[in-house]
């Protein structure tokens, strides 16, 4: 027996981070917004053994990768012998601050609870999700949340009305930002280290009732440390509001941009006029809400 499934990504609306915690995590506040854009990974039982193996080959098919981390979990929760094959076919971008990887760990999670017939209960896999880090929680449902504690207390939301209709353009400008990295030089911002409680609330708020100025919530703690060291991604997101677009932001820690258009044709011409300002190093993906 085989499986397929697709495994997608998110983008941070809110990512608020309200200091440090005693057990060396930050204590945050965010909302999470599901994006249809994904990576794929084939299932199947293997005789013996966990085997990884991924199209890209910049991405470590060791037991480093949150994909091995999540079979050994679910394996050793279910109290079996680990037996199976996992083919990763990469779409997402790696180190962009989109949960690639905590989204292949939550799909590795609900695929082999699948394939081995359920031994595990959603709240079992909740908690093994939670364990295996911040994002994927997440990943393990399909709508819109806020999330809070270090990220993994997930609360679903209802889809967003307001985004109906828009067009989401992903810019990766071609190099990574280490998630350790900016948290640990967020202690050199103590403003957005310790961020004013409550603006995720207010976000969910004005989102859900349509607000006409929602956008003004939108907020990322972690853009006080990347845009110092890479100060090419507040100039992307200025382009991208001169292009006409609307709620322009990091995602995550980085290094994706994205921002809101109200037609595709206009994220699509945004992309044309970069290359000859920026190149061609960067990916992109434009994607209807």
């Amino acid at each position: 027996m085989s499986l397929t499934r697709a495994s997608g990504c998110k983008i941070n609306l809110l990512l608020n981070i309200l200091g440090k915690r005693d057990d060396g995590f930050h204590e945050l506040e965010t909302v999470l917004q599901p994006v249809p854009l994904c990576d794929e990974l084939d299932f199947s039982i293997a005789s013996e053994g966990i085997h990884l193996t991924c199209d890209n080959p910049a991405l470590p098919c060791d037991d480093s990768n949150l994909v091995v981390k999540a079979a050994r979990s679910f394996f050793a929760a279910a109290d079996l012998s680990p037996r199976a094959t996992i083919h990763l076919r990469k779409r997402i971008p790696l180190e962009a601050g989109l949960g690639g990887g905590s989204s292949n760990a939550a799909a590795t999670l609900l695929a082999l609870n699948e394939l081995f017939e359920q031994p595990l209960t959603p709240d079992q896999l909740q908690s093994l999700a939670a364990k295996l880090g911040s994002d994927v929680p997440f990943f393990l449902q399909e709508n819109p949340a806020l999330a809070i504690g270090r990220g993994e207390k997930v609360r679903p939301l209802a889809p967003f009305a307001v985004l109906r209709g828009l067009t989401l353009l992903l810019l990766h400008p071609g190099f990574g930002i280490s998630t350790g990295w900016a948290y640990k030089t967020l202690a050199e911002f103590p403003e957005a280290l310790n961020g004013r409680p409550g603006r995720a609330g207010e976000l969910v708020a004005a989102m859900t009732t349509g607000a006409p100025d929602w956008e003004s919530g939108l907020y990322n703690s972690l853009e006080a440390p990347a845009f110092r060291k890479y100060p090419i991604l507040p100039i992307y997101l200025e382009a991208f509001r001169a292009a006409g677009a609307t709620g322009a932001m990091m995602s995550g820690s980085g290094s994706t941009v994205f921002a809101f258009f109200p037609v595709r044709s206009r994220a699509e011409q945004c992309v044309e006029d970069f290359r000859p300002r920026f190149g061609s190093a960067f990916w992109h993906a434009v994607v209807d809400l």
